[in-house]
């Protein structure tokens, strides 16, 4: 009798999404908690509970050194991961979980603009139009004049640009850097910043709620040995378009738990920025 035997992209496929669902949940629980406790606080911990889980990559790996081979483009990855957490935690609590993820979509739009300077690609006018495109979506979602914008919002807008630097720094240094490098040096300082700021706002917090913080660092280390798996079975083209993926456990988390529903303007925008950002995906994978 023979087995069927699954081919590697359709696997990676599968990775990808129990990837970007673990994201997602992890994401409706710093919503939870951002309703009783400060941002910081809950960054303050979810680093805290981190460091176990970096560790044991560690000891798999079977190195400890931390040594970076270039310091300079850590350091300043370093520094945006710090902001990109700070910015999209604020967002999470203060905003509908699938209004933030239309905004954090337009993610690969602001890395392709990125690849320019930074990487020296070329950039043609078809891209450019998708970027355009994106764009146009992020204003129908933000509705600037007509709607009120929040400081929630321009955290989002923050985290977009500061979360797509991380991801561009990540393509240029990632073959010469060891992942443990890459994610140790942005969990000490989101750690030791939120250290120094933790007693200015420290709110009590329970056992249970402890454990919740506990289990969003569990996620975030389940979603990524998904997404490293996914990206050795798959393609780019296959596995980033799975992110999009989060806008459908959001409208189930935000209708379920937050009495969220998007409207029609959210969906419409944030099917423009999907559209224009899967197709950049697609023309790089052509590349």
């Amino acid at each position: 009798m023979s087995r069927r035997i699954i081919p590697q992209g359709v696997t990676g496929g599968l990775f990808s999404l129990a990837a970007f669902g673990s994201y997602a949940t992890h994401d409706a629980l710093v919503k939870f908690l951002g309703g009783a406790y400060p941002v910081f606080q809950i960054i303050f911990f979810g680093s805290l509970f981190g460091f176990p889980w970096l560790f044991l990559l560690m000891y798999r790996q079977g190195s400890f050194s931390l040594r970076p081979r270039h310091p300079w483009w850590v350091a300043s990855r370093t520094i945006a991961s710090l902001i990109t957490g700070v910015t999209v935690f604020y967002a999470f609590t203060r905003l509908p979980l699938a209004e933030v993820y239309a905004i954090i979509f337009a993610t690969p739009l602001v890395i392709t603009a990125m690849s320019i300077p930074i990487l020296g690609e070329a950039v043609g006018w078809r891209r450019w139009s998708a970027i355009a495109a994106g764009l146009i979506g992020v204003l129908i979602v933000l509705r600037p004049g007509v709607s009120p914008l929040t400081l929630a919002h321009l955290a989002a807008l923050a985290a977009v640009f500061s979360g797509g630097f991380v991801s561009i720094t990540l393509r240029k240094i990632s073959h010469d850097e060891r992942n443990t490098v890459l994610m140790f040096y942005p969990l000490l300082i989101n750690f030791s910043a939120m250290a120094l700021i933790l007693p200015m706002v420290w709110v009590p917090m329970t056992p249970g709620h402890l454990a919740i913080n506990a289990g969003m660092a569990g996620l975030g280390f389940l979603a990524m040995v998904c997404l490293y798996a996914a990206y050795r079975r798959a393609p780019v083209s296959v596995v980033a378009p799975m992110q999009y993926s989060q806008i459908l456990w959001a409208s189930l988390y935000g209708a379920m738990f937050f009495g969220e529903i998007p409207s029609l303007r959210v969906a419409f925008g944030a099917g423009i920025i999907i559209l224009s950002g899967g197709f950049v995906l697609w023309r790089e994978s052509r590349g």
